[in-house]
């Protein structure tokens, strides 16, 4: 019995990606498809890095394709390519950036910047070119987390070249002033020194560059809303009521300056102890799916309250570097899976395929 595009089409889509929600079809992530004597071949290209589910998917495909009737053997291929999203209007990409992720909170004390290293360290490990950049010029707190104490160099006197701790490119006022240092600065200082850190930085073709922002919606989150090209923003929250209602606030802002908000995470979901074992919602329970459901956005993932986690990011070695392989890191790796899955549905940027036009008067 000879075998058709059709059937192996709708084997395909009885299998629902569990980070872009949909059937690789209608995702438009099936390349091509060839039949020759009851040998099935499958290309299929996701827009996400995804090595840590590659195998799982293939397997998943193997066991739909084999069971077509007259299919002998299934050949799956995948693989990952990730590129360019559209920003907001008028403002200009970065060269060497592909797609600018926002990770921010309404309120400080949520776990906003460990969030934000775990994700861009999971992102790197599922297979992306990945950067942080550290928006909080007041309390700048990357550098601790990824252990690194070095004086960015610069190569042509002009830019300065990025910090690369643990396989990912990082960029901080950190960097450049003592520890113990205070900025004072005032609103119009903080953004410029903002804008001269992402501008003057040269970033090398990075897939994503992670944005850790100061809490609030105040003059930086305006900036970066105004002047810098940012693919979709992720909000950070605890359980809590007060939490969520400046969660809420700073889903809205993104909202209104036309940032898509890919999701958001919920930090400090569950406390186990590490004694006995028992499970205790310390900061409530559901906050963060109520939010997502209230909004409609997408409820990313939930972490839980670990000491492991802080005593990684303090001692400069955050916890998907410190062990790849461990539970909590396992979670970091799935919630970045599905950050970059959801920007992966968003529009596509073609800005850099049109030719730019001259006009000289000869």
């Amino acid at each position: 019995m000879s075998v058709s595009e059709q059937q192996v089409e709708n084997a395909i889509k009885e299998i629902i990606d569990p980070n872009l929600e949909q059937d690789l079809v209608a995702a438009k992530c099936v390349k091509s498809t060839n039949i020759s004597n009851g040998s099935v071949s499958v290309d299929v290209e996701l827009g996400y890095p995804a090595k840590g589910y590659i195998d799982e998917l293939a397997t998943m495909l193997k066991e739909k394709i084999q069971a077509i009737e007259g299919v002998t053997e299934a050949k799956i291929n995948i693989s990952s390519k990730i590129v360019s999203h559209t920003v907001q209007k008028g403002v200009k990409p970065i060269e060497g950036v592909k797609n600018i992720i926002a990770i921010a909170s309404g309120k400080g004390g949520v776990g906003k910047s460990t969030t934000a290293v775990n994700l861009a360290l999971a992102l790197q490990v599922e297979g992306a070119n990945v950067g942080i950049l550290d928006a909080d010029i007041y309390g700048p707190s990357q550098p601790r987390m990824l252990g690194g104490n070095k004086k960015p160099e610069s190569a042509d006197g002009k830019s300065l070249e990025p910090v690369v701790q643990h396989g990912i490119q990082s960029m901080s006022i950190g960097y450049l002033i003592e520890e113990e240092t205070p900025m004072i600065w005032r609103g119009p200082m903080v953004t410029q020194a903002l804008e001269q850190l992402l501008n003057d930085t040269h970033w090398h073709d990075l897939d994503y560059l992670i944005v850790d922002l100061p809490p609030g919606t105040g003059d930086i989150q305006l900036t970066l809303a105004q002047k810098v090209p940012v693919s979709g923003a992720v909000i950070v929250t605890t359980p809590q009521d007060i939490s969520l209602l400046d969660a809420r606030k700073g889903l809205k802002m993104f909202d209104k300056v036309e940032v898509k908000v890919l999701g958001i995470i919920e930090n400090m979901s569950i406390h186990i102890c590490s004694n006995c074992g028992h499970e205790e919602h310390i900061f409530g329970s559901g906050g963060g799916g109520r939010l997502a459901d209230d909004e409609n956005v997408a409820l990313l993932g939930a972490l839980p309250l670990d000491k492991q986690i802080r005593e990684q990011v303090d001692g400069g070695n955050p916890t998907v570097a410190a062990d790849p392989d461990g539970r909590i890191s396992q979670i970091y790796r799935e919630i970045a899976r599905r950050v970059a899955a959801k920007l992966a549905l968003s529009a596509k940027d073609h800005s850099a395929k049109f030719p730019t036009i001259v006009i000289q008067n000869n």
